[in-house]
C-alpha cells in the first residue's frame, strides 16, 4: 500500500524532498527508495526499502512521534556535513561564495541544558511534553536523549504543578534550565497565583528540588542559586532569560568570538543577553554591553561586579531594532560582537558597513538571516575571513554559526 519515491535531498526542516520539490517526506534521507502515504504535498513515511549508508537506528522512543528532532535516523557526520552546506548554500544564494567554512562542532548527546516544554490539565490528570511534528496534539514524554537528565527527571513534579494551578483552558509553557543549583524552571500559562497557591508552588517546588520556581516572570520561591559560569563569572540569569542550549556549544561559540575579535583592547558586545561573550571577553578588554533587556542587563551587570579579574564592562539598554548604533558610536571600538536573534540585525549591520571597525565577530542562529546582513557588510567594505557552525540543536534542522569580519 503507497506510493514508492526517492529521496532527492534534504529540505530546510530535516525533510526529505521527492519529486522535483514537490513532496517533503520526514524520517528519510538523500539517496533513499521509500514507500510513502501521501498527505497532500507531505508523506507518511511506510517503509524503508533502500536505506542510505548513512541511516541509523534512532536512540528515543519518542522519536517520529515527538516533534523535537528530526534527525536521529541519520549518523553524525551526515547531519554536521548538512548543516555545514546549509551554511554555505545561503551565504551563497547573497552571492557569497570562496569562503571557508570550518567543520560543525556539535554538542553531545545529553548536554542540552534547557528546554521548552508545552503541557495541559486533562480530566485524568495531565500531560506535559513536546508537540506533535506539524500538529497541536501533545506528547507525554518519558525520556530525552538529548536533554541533560535533570530536566526530564523534574516532568513528574511538573504533572503536579500543572494540576494544580493550570486552568482546563489553554495551554502552560514550562521553560526548564539546568543550572549549578539545580533544574530553574519558568512557568508561563497557569492560572493567576493568590498567596496559597504560592504556598503550595513553593511547596511543589521544594519537593522537587527545584533551585527555582517562576510563574508569568515573578519568583515563587528560590531554594538555591540557579548560577551559570561564564568564563570567572558567575551568572544568575533572570527566569526563562536567553541561554545558550548547551555547555559545549556555548563555548565553542565563544572560543570563535574569542578568535575573531584578537587582542583588540575595546569591544563593544551587541544584543549581549547576561553575558555570554562578553564577560569571557573582559578577560583582557573593555567591553561596552549593549541589550534591551532590562534583566538581562541587570544580571550581566551584577556577575561582572562580584567576579575577580575582569576588565570594565559598561552597559548599556538599547533596543538596536530601533535604535541601532551609529557610525560614531561605533567607531570608537576596535571589535563588535554581534549576536541577534533570529530575525537578524538589518538595521545595525547597515551602520557598522560604514563605521570603520576593524573586527567583527557576526553570531547568528538563522544562516538565512546571517546572510543578508554579511551582504551588507561586504558590499560596505568587509571580507569573510571564515565561518565556523555549531550545532548545539542536536538531532534538529538548526544551526548556528561564528563569521570572523574584518575590513578589506
Amino acid at each position: 500500500m503507497g506510493d514508492e519515491v526517492t529521496i532527492d535531498r534534504l529540505g530546510a526542516q530535516g525533510d526529505g524532498v521527492a519529486e522535483g520539490g514537490t513532496l517533503f517526506v520526514p524520517f528519510t534521507l538523500p539517496g533513499e527508495r521509500v514507500r510513502v502515504i501521501r498527505q497532500g504535498t507531505r508523506a507518511r513515511l511506510a517503509a524503508v526499502l533502500e536505506p542510505a549508508p548513512d541511516r541509523i537506528a534512532p536512540v528515543c522512543s519518542h522519536f517520529s512521534t515527538c516533534g523535537g528532532c528530526a534527525l536521529q535516523h541519520a549518523s553524525d557526520d551526515f547531519v554536521a556535513g548538512w548543516k555545514r552546506e546549509m551554511v554555505a548554500a545561503a551565504l551563497a544564494s547573497r552571492g557569497i561564495a570562496d569562503v571557508e567554512i570550518r567543520t560543525t562542532r556539535t554538542s553531545p548527546p545529553a548536554s542540552r541544558r534547557r528546554i521548552t516544554l508545552s503541557a495541559r490539565r486533562t480530566r485524568k490528570g495531565s500531560c506535559v511534553g513536546f508537540h506533535e511534528g506539524q500538529s497541536e496534539a501533545l506528547v507525554s514524554i518519558t525520556e530525552c536523549p538529548v536533554a541533560n537528565p535533570s530536566l526530564p527527571a523534574a516532568i513528574p513534579a511538573l504533572n503536579e504543578l500543572v494540576e494544580r494551578a493550570a486552568s482546563r483552558k489553554g495551554e502552560v509553557r514550562i521553560t526548564l534550565t539546568a543550572s549549578e543549583g539545580g533544574v530553574d524552571a519558568a512557568v508561563e500559562g497557569v492560572k493567576p497565583l493568590d498567596g496559597p497557591g504560592r504556598a503550595l508552588l513553593a511547596g511543589v517546588a521544594a519537593r522537587a528540588g527545584l533551585a527555582r520556581l517562576a510563574v508569568a516572570g515573578e519568583v515563587v520561591v528560590t531554594l538555591k542559586d540557579p548560577a551559570q559560569t561564564m568564563g570567572r563569572a558567575r551568572v544568575i540569569p533572570p527566569p526563562g532569560g536567553f541561554l545558550q542550549a548547551t555547555r559545549e556549544g556555548e563555548d565553542a561559540l565563544a572560543a570563535a568570538v574569542r578568535e575573531a575579535v584578537g587582542d583588540a583592547p575595546r569591544i563593544a558586545d551587541l544584543f549581549a543577553g547576561c553575558g555570554t561573550f562578553a564577560l569571557r571577553l573582559a578577560e583582557t578588554a573593555e567591553v561596552h554591553a549593549v541589550e534591551a533587556e532590562g534583566p538581562a542587563l541587570a544580571a550581566l551587570d551584577a556577575a561582572w561586579r562580584q567576579a575577580q579579574g575582569l576588565r570594565r564592562v559598561t552597559t548599556e539598554r538599547r533596543n538596536l531594532f530601533h535604535r541601532p548604533l551609529l557610525a560614531a558610536e561605533l567607531g570608537r571600538f576596535a571589535a563588535v560582537v554581534m549576536d541577534p536573534p533570529r530575525a537578524g540585525a538589518n538595521a545595525q549591520a547597515e551602520r557598522l558597513a560604514g563605521a570603520g571597525v576593524p573586527r567583527l565577530a557576526m553570531v547568528s542562529c538563522n544562516p538565512a538571516t546571517f546572510a543578508r546582513d554579511a551582504r551588507i557588510l561586504v558590499d560596505g567594505g568587509y571580507r569573510i575571513d571564515w565561518v565556523q557552525p555549531v550545532d548545539q540543536f542536536r538531532w534538529s534542522s538548526h544551526v548556528e554559526l561564528v563569521a570572523a569580519m574584518s575590513r578589506r
